[in-house]
């Protein structure tokens, strides 16, 4: 628990930058990440109206006002969206930008939600700063609907075979963490990013586990040489 705790800390210094951060590390490609997980979950479960998304680690609230724009795009009714994050410090930015929405804190693996009671449970560059991360797994199947999704867009771990490998190893290892300490004046906040991907799983790994808390995997793909992965799993 002392080194969830301490990730909680780090993510509520670092919540007023984040934001800017993001938008310049990835240099604006996340908003299509997580425009396509949005727009591919909505397809596959094939619903024209949503009772309940919970986003997890929803952080400042950046995957929210995603599902709720392309919610609205495909003229879907969402009737309600929560969001879930540990550090008080990223959803209090997250509230200025959607006042409308309710965020709760609570920890991926203790969500206060009724069993079978969502539609959707989403986490996005999350995931890996999950300790338990198993724990979460069964506690997203708890609060799910049966054929409801869990929706994880992630920086997996990937093997180095190609130059193209190697040069996106060289940007998260060398260069995020120097432009990310620059904005947010916290070095190493964005040293533990590169450092999270390397010690974190991959893909395969990732799914077994998913597996293991009762959920089959229906989508899987990489974006952008590999750097991002979207993984759509159902509750059977």
């Amino acid at each position: 628990m002392e080194k969830q705790e301490k990730i909680v800390s780090m993510f509520n210094n670092i919540a007023p930058t984040y934001d800017t951060a993001n938008r310049v590390l990835s240099m604006g490609i996340d908003k299509s990440w997580r425009d396509k997980a949005c727009s591919k979950t909505f397809e596959i479960y094939g619903q024209k109206t949503i009772e309940k998304i919970v986003d997890v680690a929803c952080g400042t609230g950046d995957m929210i006002l995603f599902w709720k724009q392309n919610a609205k795009k495909k003229s879907i009714t969402l009737k309600n969206i929560v969001g879930i994050d540990p550090s008080v410090g990223m959803m209090e930015v997250g509230k200025k930008k959607l006042p409308e929405v309710e965020f709760i804190e609570a920890f991926a693996t203790s969500m206060p939600l009724e069993n079978s009671s969502s539609d959707i449970v989403s986490i996005s560059y999350g995931i890996r700063n999950v300790v338990q991360r198993q724990e979460a797994f069964f506690e997203f199947a708890r609060v799910l609907k049966q054929g409801g999704l869990v929706v994880i867009s992630e920086f997996t771990k990937n093997k180095k075979e190609s130059l193209l490998d190697h040069l996106t190893a060289f940007y998260m290892d060398k260069i995020l963490p120097f432009i990310g300490g620059i904005i947010s004046k916290n070095k190493e906040a964005y040293r533990y990013l590169p450092d999270s991907i390397d010690e974190f799983l991959t893909t395969e790994n990732l799914c077994k586990e998913l597996e293991n808390a009762g959920f089959e995997i229906v989508y899987t793909k990489a974006f952008s040489m590999k750097i991002s992965t979207l993984i759509i799993a159902k509750k059977l």
